[in-house]
């Protein structure tokens, strides 16, 4: 059998979904978001979450902007990521709305530290993962920064990946620091069947 480079495979398949989710046409992913949003809203673990750790979406990810509104008018205490700039990290900040939010690294919106608290507690909670592309056993594959791969091993909560029907394949390239999510959610199916290590 012969040997797969991980890292040149995800690069490969990092280029393909990033093609994939920028020539999809507007109309459509407004309809695959609002489909997303649907499943997302009715999963228990989050309604019955009482903190929220989501990403604010970029340009070509899966929409979280109406998770986010929904998770504040009822009550849940929402936290967002902010990137270090030199670290590799990410911390979590506290919203009370989305005008807490600025543009910060890699021109996506993120907390402005001075207006929100800091999330100490990672125990507990549903956290929202971002990935260009998922595979049916829950790994994923980023936009290659690292950011949440070292989050998602101190994370004690559930997670769930949110993505694209399209943006799925049965198996991906797998690293060893790579940790499936609990959850995987598309506009078409929710799957809690992932493989844990």
């Amino acid at each position: 059998m012969p040997l797969i480079n991980v890292r040149q495979r995800k690069r490969e398949l990092r280029a393909k979904y990033r093609r994939i989710r920028q020539s999809m046409p507007p109309q459509l992913k407004s309809s695959l978001d609002s489909r997303l949003t649907e499943q997302i809203l009715q999963l228990d673990e989050y309604k019955s979450c009482q903190t929220l750790f989501a990403f604010v979406s970029g340009e070509i990810e899966c929409d979280t902007s109406a998770v986010i509104d929904d998770a504040l008018k009822n009550g849940k205490r929402v936290a967002v990521p902010k990137c270090g700039e030199v670290s590799g990290e990410m911390d979590f900040y506290y919203i009370n709305s989305r005008s807490d939010l600025s543009r910060g690294k890699f021109g996506i919106l993120e907390p402005v530290p001075e207006k929100c608290e800091r999330a100490e507690d990672y125990s507990s909670g549903l956290c929202l993962v971002p990935g260009l592309c998922f595979d049916y056993q829950g790994y994923r594959i980023g936009f290659g920064k690292g950011y949440y791969d070292r989050f998602l091993q101190s994370f004690g909560g559930t997670t769930a990946g949110i993505c694209y029907y399209k943006c799925t394949q049965n198996t991906l390239p797998k690293g060893v620091y790579d940790r499936p999510v609990d959850i995987l959610v598309t506009e078409r199916f929710v799957n809690r069947n992932p493989v844990k290590e």
